[in-house]
């Protein structure tokens, strides 16, 4: 008899329940897939192509060449400035379920040999949202990155603004442009990555201020929600409005590039724009395909 299966007292067959996290279910296509085959395909569906949601930890695990990526600023924390009911619990609650301190994880490290400067924003934490410390932090790396004369790229994944931050959340926008025009001003090249999902005061600030801008297949691109453009504007939307691929149609962005091909896309981009290099006895091996087994999907 298979393993999955028993018979209770009056012969009906009854199927066991499968231990979670064994399958995946395609959101897109409704394939199911074995979930270390997802994981080895980088989190992209085989049937469809339908690229999964990555965690922080999981795109930089993908992205940056193994054993040289150095965090900073891991220590800065959200307070609660307001006082926003359930503000403090929501913080805690997405800290035990992410394990991350915030919504971003920034730091030094190479792509390809490229020495770069990096952030990565997380939407499982609070959906990616731009409080505070998500605006310090981007500010602080685009400052490292003028300090040490690096280029910046940063992947994005975001709602918005984090509203329980009122003003001080708004406040990032201004924050995180003006940090990205001194890079700019430096003449450091600024890789922008947009991934799934995009919008609000993200999309509204450092997101689309790259040299060059580029997003993965699918991803939802925009600042305010569908339906209140339709109710605004009175008119219907095309079904692929606020995709990667209508940004691409209408110049908004530069490259669609799918997850398996973003890291030597980056690099080739990087060597382009000079970027500084490891010397050759630091250079290591690429890394192996993966993301870690143990992240939202």
């Amino acid at each position: 008899m298979l393993n999955w299966l028993r018979r209770p007292k009056y012969g009906a067959v009854e199927r066991r329940d499968i231990p979670p996290g064994v399958w995946a279910k395609c959101p897109k296509c409704g394939a199911t897939v074995y979930h270390r085959d997802l994981v080895r395909n980088l989190k992209v569906c085989p049937t469809c192509g339908f690229h999964h949601r990555l965690t922080a930890e999981e795109r930089l695990a993908v992205t940056v060449d193994e054993g040289t990526f150095e965090e900073h600023d891991a220590g800065v924390v959200s307070g609660d400035p307001l006082r926003f009911e359930g503000y403090a619990d929501k913080l805690r609650e997405a800290r035990e379920k992410t394990g991350a301190a915030d919504a971003v994880i920034t730091g030094l490290g190479a792509v390809e040999g490229s020495r770069v400067a990096l952030a990565a924003l997380d939407f499982a934490f609070m959906g990616g949202s731009m409080g505070s410390v998500v605006g310090e932090k981007i500010a602080r790396i685009a400052e490292r990155a003028v300090e040490h004369r690096l280029p910046l790229v940063v992947f994005s994944a975001s709602g918005g603004a984090r509203m329980q931050e009122g003003a001080l959340s708004l406040m990032q926008l201004a924050k995180t442009s003006a940090a990205i025009a001194r890079l700019h001003e430096a003449r450091l090249p600024y890789l922008s990555v947009m991934c799934d999902p995009t919008t609000g005061g993200v999309t509204a600030s450092f997101a689309f201020q790259g040299d060059v801008i580029l997003a993965e297949p699918g991803a939802m691109i925009g600042f305010a929600g569908r339906r209140v453009i339709e109710q605004t504007i009175r008119r219907k939307l095309p079904d692929h409005f606020q995709t990667a691929e209508f940004c691409l149609e209408h110049g908004l962005i530069d490259m669609v590039v799918p997850r398996p091909a973003m890291r030597a896309t980056l690099g080739r981009l990087l060597r382009f724009f000079g970027a500084p290099r490891l010397p050759a006895r630091e250079a290591v091996a690429a890394p192996a395909g993966e993301a870690p087994a143990d992240g939202g999907a």
